[in-house]
């Protein structure tokens, strides 16, 4: 089934390329069926790229999925244009008195920037705790899993020597639970992060059950009150390029950066990489949507309970 955005949506003729079945608003408007209704609050500063990259992850499910995209108010973006935000972003005051199905809160490259230094903290904790009444589910990603587990369990993060920055190893734990119904025993996912909440504090948070874990990078997936809310530490979302992009980034500006970890093949960056993520990534996203948004939401979204 499709995922229903905008008309004009500058992804959307990409995602068609791709042979990802897009629905406009118009067709939508005569379907006889109540779509999920999804919310992106998108951090990351290529906001069109993130949303690409997420809008796929969405679509490999047999559910319509309406999404809808969030800006803050207190952050001015300096890599999207004034009139896409305007455009195809609402702020949280204009979607504050309306339910959603599932929220989306992306990562951050603030993450070594302590919380409540964020320009944006206090609006983002006013969102978080929003989204505990108004959300059946909250994926939380990456510098937002980070935020989530700081602001509702009160786990802090630490700096790394080194940033985290590759493709790594986990493995599944609590097969039984359906979030991770489907994954092999071991699997790859990128991270990109300079920052960690330790593995030995989570297990001591009782409310949060672990998913999946790296010895190398920690925490990859925890959830939170029968899945209303979920972590993810790394980026299931990232396309083939992405880390590429982001090691090319770094080496531009003097940065210290390493090729990322388990990526190029025989470690040389002239190599282009192999995409080995993403079947886990459609799972993760095809089971949130309909393990913890679909088979627990209300026909009526008036009836979101926490």
């Amino acid at each position: 089934m499709p995922i229903k955005i905008q008309n004009d949506l500058p992804v959307k003729s990409i995602l068609e390329k791709e042979n990802i079945f897009v629905m406009d608003e118009h067709r939508a408007m005569h379907q006889d069926i109540r779509p999920i209704q999804i919310l992106i609050l998108n951090l990351m500063p290529l906001k069109e790229d993130t949303e690409l990259q997420l809008l796929r992850s969405l679509s490999n499910t047999p559910l319509q999925v309406d999404v809808a995209f969030m800006r803050t108010s207190t952050h001015i973006s300096k890599h999207t244009s004034v009139s896409h935000l305007n455009k195809f972003y609402q702020s949280f005051d204009a979607l504050k008195d309306q339910k959603f199905d599932g929220l989306i809160i992306t990562g951050a490259p603030v993450e070594q920037i302590p919380f409540e230094e964020v320009d944006y903290w206090d609006e983002l904790v006013r969102i978080m705790d929003w989204s505990t009444r108004n959300v059946t589910s909250t994926l939380f990603l990456c510098w937002g899993a980070q935020a989530g587990l700081y602001h509702f369990f009160g786990l802090p993060k630490i700096q790394l020597k080194q940033k985290l920055f590759g493709l790594y190893w986990h493995r599944v734990a609590n097969r039984k639970i359906p979030l991770v119904r489907g994954f092999d025993d071991v699997f790859l996912a990128p991270h990109s992060r300079h920052t960690d909440v330790p593995m030995e504090q989570i297990r001591q948070c009782r409310d949060l059950t672990v998913l999946a874990e790296s010895p190398e990078a920690g925490l990859f997936l925890a959830m939170a009150h029968e899945g209303r809310q979920i972590f993810v530490m790394g980026h299931p979302e990232y396309d083939r390029m992405t880390l590429d992009n982001e090691y090319r980034r770094d080496l531009s500006k003097g940065l210290p950066i390493q090729p990322p970890a388990n990526y190029y093949r025989d470690n040389d960056p002239d190599n282009r990489p192999d995409l080995l993520w993403r079947a886990t990534a459609n799972n993760l996203y095809t089971n949130w949507l309909n393990y913890y948004v679909y088979q627990i939401t209300p026909y009526d979204l008036e009836g979101t309970p926490f």
